[in-house]
């Protein structure tokens, strides 16, 4: 005995047009979403605190991340972790995941302003004089600090040692130039709380 199933009348309509009934994603698709926002999870877990406080995010999943960075147990991680793909759902990953891009350096934003800075520290080693322009555009600049680096950086690179000044220049000029972008985020908020 063949039974055939009985469907909705816009359902025969529907299949005799040749129109699915459903649009939307597969099973598959959305375990492979899922999947991609429990990753994209597990790389903000495994950012330091300084790194994640600097990225916008609902308080729930920064205290769910935060959780996760504190298991140890496999079990207890693996459903935290599962927990912050669920919470990830509701959330504008697109932020997130810029932020991430930013972190890896991936990134054009990132990739700019890691030359312009290379290209800073270089002229810094050439020129004495460009402290002038540091000190101009970083107002809070420790000079002597960054005097004391490129005069040790300039004896490693004569010695022919480990370049361990010249690094710890390019990390001054970057904590410098995260401070000063810091403050001007700080000054638009500020400018944009007194236009309402």
């Amino acid at each position: 005995m063949n039974k055939t199933p009985i469907l909705p009348a816009d359902a025969d309509e529907a299949m005799e047009s040749g129109d699915d009934l459903y649009d939307g994603p597969s099973k598959s698709q959305r375990k492979r979403d899922m999947a991609a926002l429990q990753a994209m999870g597990a790389e903000l877990v495994a950012l330091s605190s300084d790194r994640l406080k600097k990225i916008e995010m609902p308080e729930n999943l920064r205290d769910a991340i935060a959780d996760a960075q504190r298991f140890t147990k496999h079990e207890a991680k693996r459903r935290q972790m599962q927990l912050i793909g669920k919470l990830m759902r509701g959330v504008d990953v697109e932020p997130l995941q810029a932020a991430l891009d930013e972190v890896r350096g991936v990134s054009a934003a990132a990739n700019a302003k890691q030359h312009r800075l290379e290209r800073l520290r270089a002229r810094l080693i050439e020129d004495d004089g460009v402290f002038q322009e540091v000190a101009r555009d970083y107002p809070g600049a420790d000079i002597t600090r960054l005097r004391q680096l490129r005069r040790n950086a300039v004896k490693e690179a004569e010695q022919k040692k480990p370049p361990r000044a010249f690094r710890e220049l390019f990390k001054e000029l970057r904590e410098l130039e995260e401070q000063s972008a810091e403050k001007v985020g700080a000054g638009e908020t500020a400018t944009d709380d007194t236009d309402e």
